[in-house]
């Protein structure tokens, strides 16, 4: 299969709030349908799309209740795409991500100098930046790659021991924004502002969250005082 065209995939909103949803766990096209703000044929054209593409895989599974089938959805790759656009550089590449055990790595800079007397120094001080970029590419895949399978058992513990999909959903895209609006949230979600702040406060009784002036952001000193009220509850 040739390399999908993630930056064509990734050009539609639509099709970015579609991976969001897919990211959190697989879906029905009806789900996903009423989470986009777009027509169900919409809906269905991005996800032949992306299926076209490479980046998603269909499939058809029996539900809990008497009926036809439903066709589920869910993300068909695991790769980390870098990209450098400048009035003198434009490149790409697709990470494959898993089995990378990569632990520790030296980027070094200070042997390179920056100012040069030939054309021959120019090119050899890029051919060794290249060798240095190389070794920030693979500790990349690595972070990712561990980032992924961390990603994939806090989803899993989630719905084990709380079960709601739409915490989880907040939490999922807190992890990886960092901090988000209601309002980000709201659109994201398809969900009324009110019902957001309803379930980050529901999300807060289990992770420490900071919910203040339209901002949800996870509470990093609660975090650590919780960790810690564990910790000593695991020594006694």
């Amino acid at each position: 299969m040739t390399e999908p065209d993630i930056f064509y995939i990734l050009g539609n909103k639509v099709r970015r709030d579609l991976l969001s949803h897919l990211t959190c766990t697989e879906c029905y096209f009806s789900f996903l349908s009423s989470k986009v703000s777009v027509s169900s044929t919409a809906v269905a054209k991005h996800l032949k799309i992306m299926e076209r593409e490479g980046i998603l895989k269909s499939y058809e599974r029996e539900g809990p209740f008497i009926g036809p089938a439903r066709k589920y959805y869910d993300i068909a790759i695991s790769k980390t795409y870098v990209a450098t656009v400048t009035p003198n550089l434009f490149w790409y590449r697709g990470l494959d991500l898993g089995g990378e055990s990569l632990e520790k790595t030296n980027i070094d800079l200070s042997r390179i100098p920056k100012d040069h007397d030939s054309l021959l120094g120019m090119v050899h001080s890029f051919h060794e930046l290249t060798s240095e970029l190389e070794k920030v590419l693979k500790a990349l895949q690595a972070v990712e790659s561990r980032r992924e399978v961390l990603m994939r058992q806090i989803k899993e513990r989630y719905l084990k021991e709380i079960g709601d999909m739409t915490q989880l959903a907040i939490l999922h895209y807190i992890l990886l924004v960092g901090e988000a609006t209601v309002d980000e949230l709201s659109d994201r979600l398809n969900l009324k502002e009110r019902e957001v702040l309803v379930k980050a406060q529901e999300l807060d009784r289990f992770v420490p969250l900071i919910i203040k002036d339209g901002t949800i952001k996870i509470d990093e000193e609660r975090l650590k005082q919780k960790l810690g009220g564990e910790s000593d509850a695991r020594e006694d």
